[in-house]
């Protein structure tokens, strides 16, 4: 059985007390690694490392940190089957996805943000030949990262890569759940050398690690993605210590699909929006808002398509949906289906467990499930669900359509779908969200802001965001 190491001064070591937890395979639901069960005094040495480092990172030509970020993502690249494979055991999605999306993913946010800090400028102000002003932004020391189990690697290099390009040394958590590639990173760290102290992962529990690098006074600065109700706990500890807190938290997003749209290119997203890695992405659209007129013909469609998504094992290439991440959160799902039938809604299709055999037959695999004829603001509406379960409800006009979106505590992203450029803005400009996706989903470009609003929390990861949250802002006045 593979034990993973934390990740501390560029060395791969045991946890301080010497603990481990399991760490289970979703598609079959059986133990197969073991990972550290670490503590404060673990965390402690890995801000150690990262203080005795920073001088010297920080100090060095920017240059030369984008070659060793660029040098990690170069050999991630050539080890990309390897890395897919791991976070499909590790996760429980499709091969086909981890090696198409996750790890070429990860591939590309160190890339991007290597390079990123390179172009990286100031702004300069003349008070008409008084004085000048420029703008110094210098890395803040220390920052904590801590991801989320969705997206491990995806998600992990997100929040690392500007942080480390930046000049900052990074005490990281991957989560709990899916720790296998993170360690897999960590031992690439190893294999090139890269700078000692300078990224460090600690892997464990968040009670014990997570709160550890929340609390921890050398910490400049929290990144985190992850449940709402965390991201609350994160904000009452670290806002009294005046941390920079970049929080992108959880989503309840609609989907809103007028006539006039591109029929089939919407029913082949919305699939796709609704299901993609078991609807276990923060981004998938959950509340399908469709107009009246066309109602009736997007729900026999849809659910004749839903219906024909293989549940299978994660390695098969014709699996559209691999297993769900663990045991609790399948035991969730499952509750919430039990909820969306007491408050009165009809599962059109779905529903259910789904039993494989051989080595998957104790494996966490749900049908995807469609359900309607439930109010807008019911709770199987309004909370997170995170798994393969959409509701869809009819509307009449745009501002119903509106009304509806906008009801959850959550603002993350909204996914429209119509040919006409007036509503597309008017509602576009209208949507609490932190992003709109106009007949596309998922579509990225980098260089954008990429967060939420109301609930799904606070700041922007991406682009020039990412590089400003991770630097600290510095006026320099000269009189002239």
């Amino acid at each position: 059985m593979d034990k993973i190491l934390n990740y501390i001064d560029g060395a791969l070591v045991a946890p301080a007390k010497a603990k481990y937890l399991d760490n289970y395979n979703p598609s079959t639901g059986k133990v197969y690694s073991s990972i550290p069960d670490s503590d404060e005094e673990d965390v402690q040495k890995a801000v150690a490392a990262a203080k005795k480092a920073f001088p010297e990172w920080s100090s060095m030509k920017k240059e030369d940190r984008a070659d060793w970020i660029m040098k990690l993502a170069d050999l991630l690249e050539k080890r990309l089957e390897d890395f897919a494979k791991a976070e499909t055991i590790d996760n429980g999605k499709p091969l086909w996805l981890s090696r198409s999306v996750d790890i070429p993913r990860a591939v590309s946010n160190l890339r991007f943000f290597a390079t990123a800090s390179l172009h990286f400028a100031s702004e300069s102000h003349n008070m008409d030949g008084h004085a000048i002003n420029y703008t110094l932004r210098d890395p803040i020391g220390i920052a904590g990262c801590i991801s989320p189990w969705n997206l491990p690697l995806y998600l992990f290099t997100w929040k690392i890569a500007p942080a480390l390009a930046a000049g900052n040394c990074v005490v990281s958590k991957p989560s709990e759940i899916t720790p296998m590639t993170a360690f897999m990173l960590s031992q690439l760290c190893v294999e090139i050398g890269f700078p000692k102290g300078v990224f460090n992962i600690v892997h464990g529990l968040g009670p014990k690690v997570g709160s550890a690098i929340v609390s921890h006074p050398e910490i400049k600065a929290i990144s985190f993605t992850g449940g709402t109700k965390t991201g609350a706990e994160i904000a009452r500890v670290a806002a009294p210590m005046f941390k920079k807190l970049s929080l992108e938290l959880g989503g309840k997003n609609p989907v809103l699909i007028f006539a006039d749209c591109d029929w089939d290119k919407m029913m082949k997203t919305t699939i796709t929006s609704s299901f993609t890695n078991q609807g276990e992405i923060c981004l998938c659209g959950s509340r399908i808002l469709v107009e009246k007129n066309v109602y009736e013909k997007f729900k026999k469609e849809f659910v004749e398509k839903v219906k024909a998504m293989k549940v299978g094992p994660p390695m098969e290439d014709s699996s559209r949906l691999g297993a769900i991440v663990s045991k609790p959160h399948f035991d969730k799902i499952l509750s919430y289906i039990e909820l969306a039938k007491q408050e009165g809604g009809k599962v059109l299709c779905g529903g259910n467990t789904v039993k494989l055999s051989g080595e998957e037959k104790d494996g966490w695999y749900i049908e995807p499930t469609v359900i309607e004829g439930l109010s807008y603001n019911c709770r199987t509406n309004m909370e997170e669900i995170f798994g393969p379960v959409v509701t869809i409800m009819p509307f009449e006009t745009e501002e119903e359509a509106l009304q509806y979106a906008n009801a959850t505590e959550y603002g993350l992203t909204s996914i429209l779908w119509t040919e006409n450029l007036t509503r597309t803005h008017k509602l576009s400009a209208a949507l609490r969200s932190g992003i709109v996706w106009v007949n596309c989903w998922l579509l990225r470009d980098l260089r954008t802001p990429f967060g939420g609003s109301k609930s799904s929390g606070v700041g922007r990861e991406g682009g020039w965001e990412a590089m400003r949250f991770f630097t600290e802002p510095k006026n320099v006045c000269i009189k002239l």
